[in-house]
């Protein structure tokens, strides 16, 4: 039976897509941050949380989907409300995917939940060229990233070309994550494919009552990365089962 884990699976989009997954046959890994019966309690912020999960994952024998959802959309701008909000959302995703990866299996699905507040739209300049640039590196792209909280914390970072957003840059640097991870994943034989969906303005606690799309609808398109047949897309950003611009 094929396994998913899917992170921030106790409420709103991950829940759904959790509940999807199971409908299609595969066995569920549904993680939380706070205990609750049933689930594999994971923060995404603390190392040994991760560590946990791996070797849980690991000794049942490997898993064969993985969906980052768990994040955070904190009040307030600010240095430390920046370093939070990247730990969770971009960090947290990029930890959390490179403990499981050695145990993925040949045919492995790594789906990143982001948001249409991930386009590179909401930056500019030289900032903007840096995270477009083909040949960004990992560690390429941690600098970049690591840059935004000093220059928050500078006061400069309108000048720079960044957001006064911590959650959108947060999605901006998953979504480029996933483009360098593409391109670390190209040599593997086990063929994974790694994708990032935005699934759309989602009724949940995050996105608010007034948001047009249920939580069954923002769910569709990481459900569909998560089953893509072989041979399908890699290093892409998705809306409604639909390629869009980064």
């Amino acid at each position: 039976m094929r396994t998913a884990v899917v992170t921030g699976a106790n409420r709103g989009i991950g829940e759904a897509i959790a509940a999807a997954l199971a409908a299609r046959g595969l066995r569920v890994v549904p993680t939380s941050r706070e205990p609750r019966e049933g689930f594999v309690t994971l923060d995404v912020t603390r190392a040994d949380h991760v560590a946990a999960l791996a070797q849980k994952v690991a000794g049942q024998g490997g898993a064969d989907v993985l969906v980052n959802n768990a994040g955070v959309s904190l009040d307030g701008f600010d240095e430390r409300v920046v370093r939070r909000t990247l730990d969770a959302n971009f960090l947290g995703a990029m930890h959390v995917t490179d403990a499981l990866l050695p145990s993925m299996r040949r045919g492995g699905r790594i789906v990143m939940v982001s948001s249409g507040l991930g386009s590179l739209t909401g930056v500019r300049g030289e900032v903007r060229a840096r995270f477009e640039d083909p040949r960004l590196t990992r560690e390429g792209l941690l600098a970049l990233v690591e840059e935004f909280p000093r220059d928050v914390a500078a006061g400069v970072h309108e000048r720079r070309g960044w957001p006064s957003s911590a959650y959108r840059v947060s999605k901006i640097a998953m979504n480029a994550l996933v483009r360098v991870m593409a391109r670390e994943l190209e040599g593997d034989p086990r063929r994974i494919l790694v994708n990032t969906a935005d699934p759309g303005w989602v009724r949940t606690r995050m996105g608010g009552r007034s948001a047009p799309r249920s939580v069954e609808h923002g769910a569709r398109t990481p459900v569909w990365l998560a089953l893509l047949p072989e041979g399908g897309p890699t290093g892409g950003f998705f809306r409604d089962e639909h390629a869009v611009a980064f």
